[in-house]
């Protein structure tokens, strides 16, 4: 036997043993988290519900979705744990405020100018000149020709068969 004929199978069983091992380290973090689910914290189930775990047994985790709701989920069931930001921002809304020591963007671009002098004088100047944009006055036409919508009350419509010549 040649190895070229042996080259792709060997391509192929490596192939398939980095897409098994990246497969399986998915899974073990997936169940790291889980496992580490404690009451308290936000998840996310893998039908998109948000919720807190309130209780965390062997096999099971039972959420509080709600005032009132709780729901007795597999843990295969959960999704992700989020963090405590992450859970606030999703859930109730409230974002974390990251940048508090940055400086604040101003609503108008009136601080962007070098000085206020010479936003006056900049006015001033483009107060004084007017531009000409090629816009043209038109001469209005006269309208010494009756309109052909308007019907004459002497005449009566013409009438036809249904037949038209733009068929």
């Amino acid at each position: 036997m040649n190895i070229t004929m042996l080259l792709p199978f060997i391509v192929l069983i490596g192939a398939m043993f980095l897409m098994t091992r990246s497969a399986k380290r998915k899974q073990q973090q997936a169940a790291n988290m889980r496992n580490e689910m404690q009451p308290g914290s936000g998840v996310r189930t893998i039908g998109g519900m948000y919720a807190t775990v309130k209780e965390v047994n062997e096999d099971t985790v039972l959420l509080d979705a709600g005032p009132g709701v709780e729901l007795l989920f597999a843990k295969n069931a959960i999704g992700s744990v989020l963090s405590d930001d992450e859970y606030n921002r999703i859930v109730h809304g409230i974002e974390h405020d990251l940048k508090s020591d940055s400086d604040v963007v101003p609503d108008d671009a009136s601080s962007l100018t070098e000085t206020d002098d010479s936003a006056d004088e900049a006015a001033a100047a483009s107060d004084d000149k007017s531009v000409d944009l090629g816009k043209k006055d038109a001469p209005e036409e006269p309208a010494d020709e009756p309109v052909a919508a308007e019907a004459k009350p002497d005449e009566e419509p013409k009438k036809t068969d249904g037949d038209s010549e733009s068929k």
